[in-house]
């Protein structure tokens, strides 16, 4: 039902969605400002294949995972979250992007909510995409460094040292080169890669056909966790449903597009192709933790200690049901899709500052410019990371806040925009609405002051009414003035 209700999203609402927003034949950013490095038109299926690894990664099978310890609240965000909020939100920025020459969020976002607000959102952005190559560049480290590395260099320089050292010259190279060199041949492969694992484990759960908690049982399930299912849930499930960091990566292809027309398959479909993968990874976590009447951990002879750890069950349950062409996609899940998130996020990064100081990226010598400073800050992200054992959890903490925060900035951006151009704005306005009482109150309940639920309660209806005040005063001014 969940995965019907998703594909008839892209075919009903995502074509209502096109049809307000209104595509014409312009000539697109990729033709009129074409420079072969980050503006050139490539084919649909590899800008679709480019866009979907892009706003991925290890996003919707984490965070699915982690989102199922909720219970079956989530398939309802993923499907709601996804149609509504996710897609609607990557469709519309991508479609920004192109109708303002291929820009990117910061500036979409300055000229419908002000120069001051630009500014913030390029010093939030940046530093969110700095977090995204520090935090994905451990884990996949990690896994390869057990797996193999010179005993030379960790002797000398330390465990992992190899790998992420090999990761970071990968970063540089990938960051810097014209975006056909090597993020439009070796991505579609890894995309492709993330789909057919998709596909096996849905053909292995029509065979399995488990006992899980279907969608109507909703809160009666007993959650595997102890944190509180809003916001925390919303939060957790950010790939799959909606995730700000989606904005910060469509316009790496709006600058590839040859037509407005192509935006739906690209932007809206991705998303809603991202959601399917979430689904089915959210559907075979719920095996996992509450199969009945023996659930999947103890079936496969592990304790609930196995439940603790995303990227451990992705092993376990790919190697069970897939055997060792599972071990590699596993292996390729969750160690190429998050290093290929890392080095997209640093390109988006050096786009963003680049545009801010207004510094041409047709040579390489001002490529470097913006990247030797800007890797050295990841660089230096990173040792804290490692140093202090806590590090992980607090930039994923953080990072996870700092996502859902700037779909809240895109979406409120995209609704001025609509009611500028006097079109049905209530289409974003909900989300923005809903996704501003979601980061008011993780920020003030488990990110920040660790608040009671009550006075959080109060401090996040309080920003919800000032957002909606704000919202109505600002409207009477623009109609005054126009």
């Amino acid at each position: 039902m969940s995965l019907v209700a998703l594909v008839l999203g892209y075919f009903l609402y995502g074509r209502f969605v096109e049809r307000v927003f209104g595509p014409d034949d312009r000539v697109t950013p990729a033709v009129a400002k074409a420079d072969g490095v980050d503006f050139m038109v490539l084919p649909s299926w590899k800008i679709f294949m480019i866009q979907f690894l892009n706003i991925a990664g290890t996003g919707p099978i984490f965070g699915a995972i982690m989102g199922a310890k909720f219970g079956p609240a989530a398939y309802l965000w993923i499907v709601l979250g996804c149609i509504f909020a996710g897609a609607t939100h990557d469709y519309l920025s991508g479609m920004l992007s192109i109708r303002h020459g291929g820009a990117n969020q910061p500036e979409i976002i300055g000229q419908y909510l002000g120069n001051g607000t630009k500014k913030v959102m390029l010093v939030f952005s940046v530093f969110l995409l700095m977090m995204v190559g520090a935090v994905f560049v451990f884990s996949p480290a990690k896994i390869l460094g057990d797996m193999w590395e010179p005993a030379v260099v960790t002797e000398n320089l330390g465990q992992y040292t190899f790998w992420i050292v090999v990761i970071f010259v990968y970063y540089l190279i990938a960051t810097m080169m014209p975006i056909d060199k090597i993020i439009g041949k070796v991505y579609p492969l890894f995309a492709f890669s993330l789909l057919f694992m998709a596909g096996a484990l849905l053909v292995m759960l029509f065979v399995k056909w488990p006992s899980i908690p279907e969608l109507w049982e909703g809160l009666s399930t007993e959650a595997l966790t102890p944190k509180a299912i809003f916001p925390c849930l919303f939060i957790t499930i950010a790939c799959g449903a909606i995730s700000g960091f989606h904005a910060t990566q469509s316009p790496l292809m709006a600058r590839c597009m040859k037509s407005e027309h192509q935006g739906r398959p690209i932007f809206y479909g991705a998303m809603i192709t991202e959601g399917i993968v979430a689904l089915i990874w959210a559907t075979v976590a719920m095996y996992f933790f509450y199969d009945s009447p023996t659930p999947g951990y103890e079936a496969m002879g592990l304790g609930i200690e196995a439940t603790g750890d995303a990227p451990s069950i992705v092993n376990i349950i790919c190697n069970d049901w897939l055997g060792v062409a599972g071990g590699i996609l596993a292996l390729l899940g969750v160690v190429a899709a998050p290093i290929t998130s890392g080095d997209t996020a640093l390109r988006s990064a050096r786009l963003i500052i680049a545009d801010f100081i207004k510094l041409e990226q047709r040579t390489i010598r001002k490529r470097l410019y913006v990247c030797i400073p800007m890797f050295a800050a990841v660089i230096a992200l990173l040792v804290w990371q490692m140093s202090d054992k806590e590090g992980f959890g607090k930039i994923w903490n953080w990072f996870g806040w700092s996502n859902q925060t700037l779909s809240v900035f895109m979406l409120w951006a995209i609704t001025v925009y609509f009611f500028q151009k006097r079109k049905p704005y209530v289409i974003t306005l909900i989300p923005a609405l809903f996704m501003t009482v979601v980061c008011t109150t993780f920020l003030f309940s488990e990110q920040l002051f660790q608040l009671d639920s009550l006075t959080t309660a109060i401090i996040a209806g309080a920003t919800l009414l000032v957002a909606v005040v704000w919202f109505v005063i600002w409207c009477k001014m623009y109609n005054k003035k126009n």
